[in-house]
Parts: structure tokens; C-alpha cells; sequence
């Protein structure tokens, strides 16, 4: 297996692309720790984690708080010993443009979001410079490609793009590698949220489908399968990197 004998924090794993990565990293041999604010999700996952014989505990945690952070890096290293693999995938998104949010709404956006990125990047470094482990965030295509009604999630997204490649950069003579995935509509989590959003929740997501290549929204298990390639060796030679994984959004066509 593609990770055996190694540790995987994961935010926001209580749920969604988060939660697919939990278990299918604890399917290629890793030892996860189920981190969401959430506490009753995260111990869902470990439930059905548990249930496929992998390994994991669940740990409450809110990424935008230094303390909870430093919490789950005690509770990682207490449980495991070492952090071979961090996965910052917690992120929350509101739709609306940029006059609608309220300050509050924005500053929580951008906490939980970069904020996120960031406090759990700087807490668990010093134990990935002893593993020359790696880490892997998830952006959006819509750090690149702007839709209408979430100018901040679109904010954070690219952010978390530019943090990658700087992290690379900053990291990768300790042996670190860093990168990112950027995935399209999926069929999880924020999306689902988008979705229902919309005057006509179940038109959106068809319209959404029809933005794609491929003529579909993904699933949150492919996400995560490109989520182990980046986190394992296969990928020794990969940092810095922001992997698309959307069907082809922004390309889709009627088909004939």
C-alpha cells in the first residue's frame, strides 16, 4: 500500500472531499487523524474507516484557533509519534458577492480558510522536518476562474495557490514537499451548500455538470486519489504544484 507506515492529519475530514481522503488514505495503509470542528462527523468517519479495518481517532479542531491547532499537533503526535502527510482541507464558503457579506463573515471565511492553511502549516512543520514529509492543500478552480456570488472563497482559493508554491520554495531544501489541488464541482460538501443556494437547487446542479468535459460533476473519491498520489512517493519529484482536478471545467459543450 501507497502509504503504510505513515501518520495523515486531514481538516475538515468530517465530511465531503475531506472525509472520501480519510478513508481512502486509511485504504492505501495510513494512519489517520480525523480533525473537524465537528466532533460527531469526525467520529463517523473513523466509524466507517474502522469498519474497512484502517486506522484513525477522531480530534476536534477549528483551524482558525492557534490553540485547537496546537491541540490536534499534541493529540497527532501523542497518538502516532510522528506527521508524515498534513492535508488542509477544512475551508467554508459564502456565497455572495463582495457588498453582501457581513466583516464577520468575511474574517471567518479568510480564517478558516488561509488561516487554516496557515496555522497548520506552521504547528506541524517542525514535526514534517523530521519526516520529510509533505503537504497538501485543497484549492478550487476557482482560484483561477472567478463565478459569480463567492468573491471571497474565490479570494482564499487563489491565496492557497500562492501559499503552496511559496511553502515549496521555503521548504523544499528540508526534503518538504508542498502542493495543492484545485478541484471543479464536486459532488460533496461546499458544492452541495452552492447548490442549494441557488434558486433552483437541482437546475444549478445540472447546469454546473454541463461546465464540464467530461459532462458530469466529480466525486469526492477521485479528489482523493490524486490527494495519495501527491502525498506519496510516486510523487518524490512534485512540489510546488497546483493539480487540476475538474473534468475539463470551463470546457464543457452540449453534446452532439
Amino acid at each position: 500500500m501507497k502509504l503504510q507506515n505513515r501518520s495523515v492529519v486531514i481538516t475538515g475530514s468530517g465530511s465531503g472531499i475531506g472525509r472520501a481522503c480519510a478513508i481512502e488514505f486509511a485504504k492505501a495503509g495510513a494512519s489517520v487523524v480525523v480533525a473537524d470542528i465537528d466532533l460527531p462527523a469526525a467520529e463517523e468517519t473513523v466509524r466507517l474507516i474502522l469498519a474497512g479495518n484502517g486506522t484513525a481517532f477522531a480530534c476536534q479542531a477549528d483551524v482558525s484557533n492557534p490553540v485547537s491547532v496546537a491541540a490536534l499537533v499534541g493529540k497527532t503526535i501523542q497518538s502516532y509519534s510522528k506527521i508524515d502527510v498534513l492535508v488542509n482541507n477544512a475551508a467554508i464558503q459564502v456565497n455572495k458577492t463582495i457588498e453582501d457579506p457581513t466583516f464577520e463573515e468575511w474574517n471567518a471565511q479568510m480564517a478558516v480558510n488561509v488561516g487554516g492553511v496557515f496555522l497548520c502549516s506552521k504547528l506541524f512543520l517542525p514535526y514534517l522536518k523530521i519526516s520529510r514529509g509533505n503537504i497538501v492543500s485543497m484549492s478550487s478552480v476557482n482560484g483561477y476562474f472567478v463565478e459569480p456570488s463567492c468573491a471571497g472563497y474565490c479570494a482564499t482559493k487563489a491565496a492557497i495557490i500562492g501559499i503552496t508554491k511559496a511553502m515549496a520554495i521555503d521548504h523544499g531544501h528540508e526534503g518538504i514537499r508542498v502542493n495543492c489541488i484545485c478541484p471543479g464541482y464536486i459532488d460533496a460538501g461546499l458544492a452541495e451548500g452552492y447548490f442549494q443556494s441557488q434558486p433552483n437547487p437541482l437546475q444549478a446542479r445540472i447546469d454546473a455538470g454541463k461546465l464540464h468535459a467530461l459532462w458530469r460533476i466529480g466525486k469526492p473519491e477521485e479528489v482523493a486519489q490524486v490527494a495519495i498520489f501527491l502525498a506519496s512517493d510516486d510523487a518524490s519529484f512534485v512540489t510546488g504544484s497546483a493539480y487540476v482536478v475538474d473534468g475539463g471545467f470551463g470546457s464543457g459543450l452540449p453534446p452532439k
